[in-house]
């Protein structure tokens, strides 16, 4: 007797099915979040392995745990976001475009992955036509940048064509949705802003006071992590990364050159010893930071591992980024989603991790929110109250 012969006499056997289902989507759930730590781990992204330890740590215990335990896709979107990004870092060619749209798969703000790649493109291209004198080349970088964006773009452009084909062609003008008629019709934005509400500064009422407490935190972090990078690195935000070091781009080639870099083992052998003598700038600068430098004036030492990882400019699309996210968030959102939208963003974890290298009391008390926040989620959203 197959399964759904048997289903159809033992109601028990149903249930078991189900629940056979649930425990291996959640177990499927617990492997993109383990793994999405593995690249955490991975100090290709970071060029520091103590803090990408402790940012891999943090992320296994970051506030939004509740929803990488459960059947939700936050840790399938966390997995294809930090994978693509760190393939895009390990001089992969199509496996970040691949990695990178499955994510848009997952969860639509995946389109905004894209980003990276236009950043990519930027200065290849400026790479190619100012310092290589060679404008075929620009071009051709510019054409693949834009081709690998269209790609991200490709999930959320079939959802939207998946519903107009569904809802609006082979209908009468009267039965169409409004948003089948509007010049660029978008599904996804007519559900949010006609059911939930969702718009700009829709959701700044009174009542909504405890949401936005509740996503304080999170949003606190975003913002102190964007103002450390802009006064450490003004000219970098200023100029979007072109007024970074010769040193800073040889290391990142792969995003600043239009030309990847021949390895050989001379180079690899200067790699090694250079990364030791990182690591002892790396310790001597964390010593002098923990003797009085303020982490708020966001004083970076040159030559240290410490300018060469969050502050490098490297770490300027991630910035960009999540501050786009957090200001979307906080004006357009329902403000308590921001700890799970935010949940995915390594800069986050990154700056949280140089936090707890610098300041120990602000150290604990970043543990002490995730805790606390993963265990009100696990009370919250179990009895289906707002949580995020």
């Amino acid at each position: 007797m197959n399964t759904s012969s048997s289903t159809r006499f033992c109601p028990n056997c149903r249930l078991v099915c189900l629940s056979f289902r649930k425990q291996g989507s959640v177990g499927v759930v617990w492997l993109c979040c383990l793994q999405c730590g593995v690249y955490f781990h991975g100090h290709l992204l970071l060029q520091d392995p103590t803090a990408a330890l402790q940012a891999s740590v943090l992320f296994c215990f970051n506030p939004a745990s509740i929803f990488y335990s459960s059947i939700y896709s936050e840790s399938l979107y966390a997995l294809f976001s930090v994978g693509g990004c760190y393939y895009l870092v390990s001089r992969a060619n199509n496996i970040p475009v691949l990695w990178l749209a499955l994510s848009g798969f997952a969860r639509s703000n995946g389109v905004l992955n894209a980003g990276y790649f236009g950043f990519q493109a930027m200065h290849q291209a400026y790479d190619a036509f100012y310092l290589k004198k060679s404008a075929f080349l620009a071009l051709w970088i510019l054409i693949s940048g834009a081709l690998r964006c269209i790609c991200i773009f490709v999930p959320f452009i079939t959802f939207q064509a998946y519903g107009y084909y569904n809802m609006c062609l082979g209908r009468s003008s009267d039965e169409m949705r409004p948003w089948c008629k509007a010049r660029i019709p978008l599904l996804y934005n007519y559900i949010q802003s006609h059911y939930w509400g969702v718009g700009f500064l829709r959701y700044f009422k009174f009542k909504q006071l405890p949401n936005f407490l509740l996503a304080s935190p999170i949003l606190s972090l975003a913002v102190c992590s964007i103002i450390y990078y802009v006064k450490s690195r003004p000219e970098i935000v200023r100029s979007l990364g072109f007024q970074a070091s010769v040193e800073e781009k040889s290391s990142m080639a792969v995003i600043f050159s239009s030309q990847k870099p021949q390895r050989s083992n001379d180079t690899q052998f200067s790699e090694k010893y250079s990364s030791r003598n990182q690591e002892n700038h790396n310790l001597k600068s964390r010593k002098k930071i923990r003797q009085g430098k303020d982490l708020a004036e966001g004083r970076t030492v040159h030559g240290s591992l410490e300018k060469l990882g969050y502050t490098s400019a490297f770490v300027l699309p991630f910035i960009l980024q999540v501050g786009f996210m957090a200001a979307t968030a906080f004006f357009v959102m329902h403000v308590q989603v921001a700890t799970r939208f935010l949940s995915a963003s390594p800069s986050l974890y990154w700056f949280a991790s140089l936090i707890m290298t610098s300041h120990k009391k602000w150290g604990y008390m970043i543990w002490v929110y995730c805790f606390a926040y993963i265990l009100l989620g696990s009370l919250l959203f179990s009895n289906f109250y707002p949580f995020t």
